[in-house]
């Protein structure tokens, strides 16, 4: 049981950290365009070879 006391806070911590770092990323506008890379694979403009 004396594990419990250890464990209880060390997952709440962990999960507000998550959180928090969640939040960050939505305000920096990582989730803006989820919709952007697959479409983009799928486009006919989409080249097999880079340009240089």
């Amino acid at each position: 049981m004396g594990i419990l006391v250890i464990l209880i806070p060390a997952s709440l911590f962990l999960g507000g950290v998550g959180l928090v770092a969640f939040f960050w990323l939505l305000r920096k506008g990582q989730f803006d365009d989820p919709e952007g890379d697959a479409n983009r694979i799928l486009s006919g403009d989409y080249d097999d070879k880079p340009k240089r």
